[in-house]
């Protein structure tokens, strides 16, 4: 799992430069998402390959939320879809990689996303296609917990668990933050995976920065096909591995200025030069 570890670490490296180099972006729900998005694309959960993205026997992956962009290109210039060095163009005019992901813009993003509480919905579409078309691949969806306090998301997990769609795996980064404070001080959705199940979804909870447990249950989730989709609720913290930017709201939705993206690379640097040694 090392080697999972320091990629995802590299990832965080590159969220951080990549939003410090636009001026702004969403550093805290990126930096949550990072392990989620690590163990999918590199830990062999996904099936995808970069040199053929329109594969029909591929996995989907959506973004719901779509502000945590910078972990999703991250991941697929890692994977290969893109070089790294386009990182540096994050929302600058005429990218490829807007402020949320554009799908008509990068290959192996698969539906544009940004106005929360549309992925699942999206999600569900794809999963009834793939199931229409006697395709077994896996639909996976991030969304966030305070997107959960959108009705639409609702909405659609009412119909997956009603047409029996067990090829849908939803994941709520459960960061417990959102741009305007605690996410059960703003709207309290909470406990977001019992209502999952009182719809009708099988339900599992993980520490989505243990990358083994994080492999383990995704890998489980997708080989399960009991006619229920699966939801697996990641505790995670928002701003991770960044020290000052952890576990506060106010880093949702801003840039760091020079010294802090010196010192926030700093801190992801010796982590990961830290478990190596170890």
């Amino acid at each position: 799992m090392q080697d999972l570890e320091m990629r995802a670490s590299a990832m965080r490296e590159d969220i951080v430069s990549m939003i410090a180099e636009a001026g702004s972006g969403h550093p805290g729900g990126s930096l949550s998402c990072a392990d989620i998005l690590c163990a999918l694309y590199f830990g062999g959960v996904m099936d995808h390959d970069p040199g053929f993205p329109g594969s029909p026997s591929r996995d989907r992956f959506i973004l719901s939320k779509g502000h945590a962009a910078p972990a999703l290109y991250a991941a697929l210039a890692h994977a290969g879809y893109l070089p790294r060095e386009e990182l540096k163009t994050l929302r600058k005019m005429g990218s490829r990689l807007q402020g949320h992901p554009d799908m008509h813009l990068l290959e192996g993003v698969e539906a544009s996303t940004g106005s929360l509480g549309q992925g699942l919905s999206i999600a569900c579409g794809m999963a009834l296609g793939l199931r229409m078309d006697g395709i077994a691949s896996t639909t996976f969806v991030l969304l966030g917990d305070g997107e959960c306090q959108e009705g639409q998301v609702w909405e659609a997990a009412m119909y997956a668990a009603h047409m029996g769609l067990d090829n849908i795996v939803a994941i709520v980064d459960h960061n417990g933050l959102q741009i305007d404070g605690h996410v059960t001080e703003v709207c309290n959705p909470e406990s977001i995976g019992d209502k999952f199940a009182a719809f009708g979804w099988d339900v599992v909870q993980v520490d989505g920065h243990d990358m083994a447990s994080l492999v383990t249950t995704l890998t489980e989730a997708k080989q399960t096909r009991q006619g229920r989709p699966k939801l697996v609720v990641a505790e995670t913290i928002k701003g991770r591995g960044v020290s000052f930017m952890e576990g506060q709201a106010g880093w949702h939705g801003k840039a760091t200025n020079a010294e802090q993206t010196a010192c926030a690379l700093e801190e992801i640097r010796a982590a990961r030069e830290e478990r190596i040694r170890s």
